[in-house]
Order: structure tokens, then sequence, then C-alpha cells
């Protein structure tokens, strides 16, 4: 299930054999499924359960889909809505989308395109919930983190998010790349229009097409009903490329038109449509490499990269993983309705000293893991080394700085020490890391007796 925790999800379809096999497509994806035969009940159980996504049809006897979906923002049910229908027209989509619903999909669909909507639409709803280091709000207040590379980050949020500039955000795997996007766009004057995300590797080359600028009916074999593109969805607000260089070459071409003239036609129509949409992409690559390499369109490059972003590996702001833990635990225990787990000391300083390969994401699912097995035990150093992707080490910068018996004032030495050590004597990345300023470093390093910017104690 993508390393997606097991979510609540209420289907509601009046069609049983269409409502079973979703239920037994999620079922087996280890979601916990409930199932409604039309809006009305759905209503009355929504009474007395909450859910994270809600699956409705669009056509269905007594109140259709899109009534159900008016019905619940009045109620003010937070669920995330995803449409599934036969029927899908361009009029019932962007109503869909205009009343809450997250996204929706066509009749037939296949396996992985139905799991795959359903991981979206939980990680939307985690993002909505705060469940980030970058919340949706976008301000200052609520970014995780005060180490120095955090601080950057944030300014340049701020003075992006006010333009209509393209952002192109760029950073390893798990950093929260797709988190500053929804920061931007939620400080915009487009924060009120949809966000409207296009994960680039999840569809094929020529779904991708249709996906983005939409399909009239009998453009191919399968489109037996107009869809709506991304691009529509995404009228007077932001659409998202998510790991912008999946997309095939050839349609780089067609997206370089819409960037450029902000105009384009949908598969199997002649007719030239106009959008005013603001554009963010994300990427893990590096893409000057990816141009150089004739594997990413040189002009493209240049009209995306208009205002880059980089977002810091949690390695270079380790400072901050005091912060990002209480947050994770808390919410983990929320989520659980559990008591928070707890870590040692000796846990907290072999988070503390690991190089987190898989970002924040990786420490998020960390603690997830630790809130579930924990069995009401604090969690100690033993406990997390199995589940950590690299060993670390038994050299001098990794031993455990928490002793007992030990002043303040020497452990913190130790620390700054063993950081410093870490980073190769660079003090700008040992002052992120500690959440302190350059100045501060070296003042305490000079009361240790190091030389000026060295990484050895002065003779």
């Amino acid at each position: 299930m993508n390393d997606q925790l097991a979510a609540a999800i209420l289907i509601v379809d009046d069609h049983p054999r269409s409502r079973e096999s979703m239920a037994d497509i999620l079922d087996h994806a280890g979601h916990q499924v409930q199932c409604s035969a039309s809006a009305i009940e759905a209503l009355r159980i929504l009474a007395d359960h909450s859910f994270d996504v809600i699956v409705t049809d669009l056509r269905m006897p007594g109140m259709n889909g899109l009534e159900f979906i008016r019905e619940l923002r009045e109620r003010r049910i937070d669920s995330q809505i995803a449409m599934v229908t036969a029927h899908a027209t361009v009029s019932s989509a962007v109503e869909a989308m205009r009343h809450g619903a997250f996204d929706y999909i066509e009749k037939p669909f296949d396996v992985d395109h139905l799991e795959h909507l359903i991981d979206r639409a939980i990680q939307h709803g985690q993002l909505d919930a705060g469940d980030a280091s970058v919340s949706p709000a976008g301000d200052a207040g609520v970014m995780i983190g005060g180490s120095q590379a955090m601080q950057q980050l944030r300014k340049r949020i701020q003075l992006v998010a006010p333009t209509d500039e393209t952002a192109l955000i760029s950073g390893e795997s798990g950093t929260g790349k797709e988190l500053v996007a929804r920061a931007i766009h939620a400080n915009s004057r487009r924060a009120s229009h949809p966000l409207v995300s296009m994960n680039c590797p999840a569809l094929s080359p020529q779904l991708m097409e249709s996906e983005l600028f939409g399909h009239e009916r009998g453009a191919f074999t399968s489109a037996d009903a107009p869809r709506i593109g991304r691009f529509e969805l995404a009228e007077g607000g932001t659409i998202l490329f998510d790991e912008i260089t999946e997309i095939d070459l050839g349609l780089q071409a067609k997206l370089l038109r819409v960037l450029q003239e902000r105009c384009f036609e949908r598969v199997g129509d002649s007719r030239t449509r106009h959008v005013d949409v603001r554009v963010a992409a994300t990427t893990n690559r590096n893409l000057e490499e990816e141009v150089e390499q004739s594997r990413f369109r040189q002009d493209l490059y240049f009209r995306l990269a208009v205002v880059p972003i980089q977002v810091p590996p949690l390695r270079d702001r380790l400072g901050d993983i005091p912060e990002l833990l209480a947050h994770f635990i808390d919410q983990s225990a929320r989520r659980l309705e559990s008591d928070p787990c707890e870590f040692t000391a000796s846990a907290y300083e072999l988070l503390s000293l690991y190089r987190w390969p898989g970002n924040v994401r990786e420490l998020e699912n960390l603690v997830t893991r630790c809130s579930v097995l924990s069995d009401g035990q604090p969690i100690d150093a033993d406990d997390l080394r199995p589940w950590l992707l690299e060993d670390v080490g038994d050299d001098d910068a990794m031993r455990p700085i928490v002793q007992a018996g030990l002043s303040l004032e020497a452990m913190e030495r130790q620390l700054i020490e063993a950081t410093l050590q870490q980073f190769g004597g660079h003090r700008e990345r040992t002052a992120g890391a500690l959440g302190i300023g350059v100045r501060t470093l070296s003042n305490k390093l000079r009361n240790y007796g190091y030389a000026p910017r060295a990484n050895a104690p002065a003779a």
C-alpha cells in the first residue's frame, strides 16, 4: 500500500457489483472499508462514524453524487471525497471539484488507478490536517524546524508565494517538496482556487496527455465520454507537476506551449482553450544533467526554472529532529487514539546521528512504526537500529553524548563537537543542524579553544 497507513473509507454506490468490487480492492490494500447503497444511508452512517476518504458514485437514485458532496460540505464533514462515475462530463467534474471533491475516476478503472487515487486522497487529507513539516497554511509559524536551512526555506516561500511566477522545487525524495508547493499556493492570491496535482510517474505517456488536457468522446477507443483535464480543473489556481522529469519528451513540447501561450487543445478536439493557472513543478533529479543527457528539453527547463527552490535534506538540518520527532509522536498518538510513545536518551542520540537517506518521510514512518509496535514500552537505540536503512558507525563522532552525571555544559560541548566532526568542520552546516547561528557556534568553539575556522583545538 505504498507505505500508507490503513485508512477508513466509505464507499457510496447504488450498484452492488461496483460497490463490492471497490470494497474488495481497498480491503485487500489494507484499508478499513464500509459500504452504503445510497447517499441518504451514508449520511446516517456519517452521523456516528468518521472516515478518511469517501468514494461516491455520481448517478444514484434520490440524492445524487453532487448533491451528496454539497451536503457533506454543509455539514462540515472533512473527509476527502473521490467521485466514481461512468458518466463523467465537464460540468459534473468541475462542479464536484468546486464543492470539495478531491478528484474523480471513470468507470471502468483498473486496480492500480483506484489504489493510487485513494493513496493521493489520504496524503491530501494528511496535509489538510497539518500532518507535515510545511502545512497548507504555509506561514512561517507552522513550519517545523528552527534550523538555518528551514529559516531560509521559509523566507524563500514568503518571497515567491505572492507572485505568479513558475516555481521549480528540487530536493531528494521524502524532503517535502509537495508540501512546499502547497505552502506557496496557500500564500498566493490564488489560494481560494484549486491546487491540482499531477503525479507524473503514476501515468503512462498515453494516459498523461488526456489527464493534462482532457479528451472528447471518441478521441480514442476507450473514450466513451468527454473528460476534463487537469489544466481546466486548475483554472484560476495552481497546477503542480510532481516529479516532472517523468513526462515523456513528446509531451514536454506540448507542455512548453501551454506555459508559453497559456492555451491548449483537448485530445480529439481542434478548439483552442485558454487557461489561467500558475505552474509549480518538483523533481528529485538534477535537471541540468537531464538536459545534458537529452532526457529533458532545455527550453522547458528554462521555462520552469524561473524561481528555483531547493528543499534541504534532513541530514542538513539534524537540529530539527527533536521538534519533528515530537510532532510525529503527537500526530501518531492522535491518529491511533493511543498514548504517545516514548524514546530513551540513547534513541534520541541515535536519531540525531543518523544520515536519514529517506529524509522526513523516513522519520515519520519510523515514528509510526514505533507507535504501533511499542506496546507501551520506551523505544531505545537497539529497537531502532534494525529499522534504519544505513548503519550508524561506532567511531568517536557516533558515540553517545548523553551520559549520567555529565553537566549540561559538557553535554553541549560534546554535541557541538560531534556535529562539527560529522559535517567535516563545515561551520555553516553544523550551525544549521544545531539550530543556532554561525556566530554563536564560532563563539562557543572559541571558548573551547578551537582556532578560528578550524576543526581542531588550538595548541
